[in-house]
């Protein structure tokens, strides 16, 4: 099986739709319906049920898909490698960035790069959901997420930046055109809830009791990226808490930022697996800490 077509059958497995796949890939259709053809002669099985609605793996995809996986990671952590050394790079940091304010943060990456020229720092858009997952499966070398973090296997290292919190509201809530409000209206609103984050860590991101030991209610129905959280505030469904850059970062007309005035302070750092720590994770460690944390 060439790599073109497992690239083709993984990302199909991923979409289950044959448009989308030949979108992402920038194929056609028909490349991508060829593919899957010569791979089932090829293997003597199906690998897809396709009608004219749906397409689902047949548990014989859902092997492949499973064996293949690791396999292509592997291949193309190979070649990228390869492509690094031809151009005298010796090495490539991946950092995961959970909050959006990477350009913020540029004199860490900067003054990385100038310590480190035979080195490359690559930054990448991390889930919330599974948040840990790219850190644990080896995607990320270095994840920057908010505190406290208490997980099996993973350091926590230096702070790289804090800032307060804001409220997130439709335009036409009664609290849209507050200068500032209080931790304590949280205690008359429900805030959106993040499917298996663990309890500690969605606490130090959004607290499920007020000052006076109100209850914060959540909502009953998962939202699983942070798109999908600013829907539901526009449509007046919910209201939500963050950290404050994203004001700057998601200026949106339907929604609202209100200084929460009396916050917590949301603290960033540095997370990476104890069992993966190198040089180059280090480096960064060191960068970090030699031009300490920004406060906003």
């Amino acid at each position: 099986m060439e790599l073109r077509d497992i690239e083709i059958f993984l990302t199909l497995a991923e979409e289950l739709h044959f448009g989308r796949t030949a979108a992402r890939l920038h194929v056609t259709t028909a490349r991508v319906s060829q593919a899957v053809k010569k791979q089932e002669r090829h293997i003597g099985g199906a690998l897809f049920d396709r009608t004219n609605r749906t397409v689902k793996l047949t548990p014989l995809g859902a092997q492949l898909r499973a064996d293949l996986q690791p396999v292509y990671r592997e291949l193309r952590q190979s070649m990228h490698r390869a492509r690094m050394t031809a151009q005298g790079i010796t090495g490539v940091l991946r950092v995961g960035m959970l909050p959006v304010n990477a350009y913020d943060l540029r004199p860490y990456w900067e003054t990385f790069n100038a310590r480190h020229p035979q080195w490359r720092l690559q930054l990448h858009h991390n889930p919330y959901l599974d948040a840990f997952g790219p850190l644990r499966n080896g995607d990320i070398d270095v994840l920057v997420a908010w505190l406290p973090i208490e997980e099996p296997n993973l350091i926590v290292g230096p702070e790289v930046f804090t800032e307060p919190m804001v409220l997130l509201v439709p335009p036409g809530h009664r609290l849209a055109d507050q200068d500032s409000v209080s931790v304590e209206v949280l205690g008359n609103h429900v805030l959106p809830s993040v499917p298996g984050m663990p309890d500690y860590w969605e606490e130090g991101f959004a607290p499920f009791q007020t000052p006076r030991g109100r209850r914060i209610e959540r909502d009953a129905t998962p939202h699983r990226a942070l798109e999908e959280l600013f829907t539901v505030v526009g449509a007046g469904d919910l209201v939500s808490v963050l950290g404050a850059h994203v004001v700057r970062y998601h200026s949106r007309p339907d929604i609202r930022y209100v200084p929460v005035r009396d916050s917590w302070r949301l603290r960033w750092a540095l997370v990476w697996r104890s069992d993966r720590e190198n040089d180059l994770v280090r480096a960064l460690t060191r960068t970090v800490r030699d031009l300490g944390p920004r406060h906003t």
